[in-house]
């Protein structure tokens, strides 16, 4: 999915929300644009509504389903309105707008609360097959793709990776992630959600407030879900950075413990792989931005640390 939602969407979304909602848009309360573009809006009756456009992949028959299945089970989320709608090569799903009001917290209050929310994430989300289509995975998570040499395709940059090799190190690094995963036993797939990061994770007063970003459902082995949260769960939009190592290492602590999972010592190394290659994907897509020195940078301070710590 390469490029931004066309202007013509959201023109033509009034008459489309008047047909699924039974009420017009009367105001456009805010609006966000990358790969999708979200509004929210106010309709004459007074509902407020947030409706959310982008091409249509058979990956998110899964994730709006799961989340419907996940809102019903009284996960901490926006209610899905209605069924998803296809507008030629586009979907569009509506749901409820979360009162955030202003007393959000920035992130979680500590790497164990994040950790106990994701394993009751996991422990309510339905079964994989129950779940429906749910691949394949964000290329950050796709360690495993099929598209040959190192680095899948990005999902917002027209560009394939392999053809600008370097650093050395970074290439290496992913190189050795993706060999130590490949080694590992990482057991039956869990649905999950891939992008556990403070700006789709809501808290308000240290508790869950609301799970956003549902396209980020995945079907993956439940170490890999946990490891690539432990690696973000800190980061908030906007702002560069992973979380660090120790608050990694108490969030893969703390979710063991939450789930009761009998972890041993090398599965704890690959949940710290699966991490490390969220980071090594970012760290790439970051080398060909002008802005992205910056986040090299970061990861290169501790690359030999957390490739340690994954066993690579």
């Amino acid at each position: 999915m390469h490029g931004e939602t066309t202007a013509l969407d959201v023109l033509s979304l009034p008459d489309l929300v008047e047909s699924h909602l039974g009420s017009r848009p009367r105001t456009e309360l805010w609006r966000w644009s990358h790969l999708s573009t979200v509004l929210a809006l106010e309709l004459a009756d007074r509902r407020r509504v947030v409706a959310k456009i982008r091409p249509f992949t058979d990956r998110l028959t899964g994730c709006c389903r799961t989340h419907r299945l996940m809102w019903l089970a009284g996960l901490p989320c926006a209610e899905p309105l209605g069924d998803p709608v296809r507008v030629g090569s586009r979907i569009v799903t509506m749901e409820t707008l979360v009162d955030d009001g202003t007393a959000i917290d920035v992130a979680p209050r500590s790497s164990a609360r994040s950790a106990a929310e994701l394993a009751r994430f996991v422990s309510t989300a339905p079964s994989v097959t129950e779940a429906g289509s749910l691949g394949p995975p964000p290329p950050w998570v796709w360690w495993n793709h099929d598209q040959g040499a190192t680095w899948p395709f990005p999902d917002d940059q027209a560009e394939d990776l392999n053809q600008h090799p370097g650093p050395d190190w970074l290439d290496d690094a992913a190189t050795r992630v993706r060999e130590r995963l490949f080694a590992h036993d990482l057991g039956a797939p869990v649905v999950g959600h891939c992008d556990w990061e403070a700006q789709n994770i809501i808290w308000k007063g240290g508790t869950l407030h609301a799970v956003h970003d549902w396209d980020s459902i995945v079907a993956l082995p439940e170490i890999v879900v946990a490891g690539a949260a432990a690696a973000v769960h800190a980061v908030v939009g906007g702002r560069p950075g992973e979380a660090t190592i120790p608050h990694t290492s108490q969030f893969l602590h703390a979710y063991q413990e939450a789930r009761q999972l009998p972890w041993t010592a090398a599965d704890h190394q690959a949940g710290w792989a699966a991490g490390l290659w969220v980071h090594c994907f970012n760290a790439k897509k970051a080398t060909r931005r002008s802005d992205g020195a910056a986040a090299v940078a970061r990861l290169a301070g501790h690359i030999e640390e957390r490739l340690r710590l994954a066993g690579a």
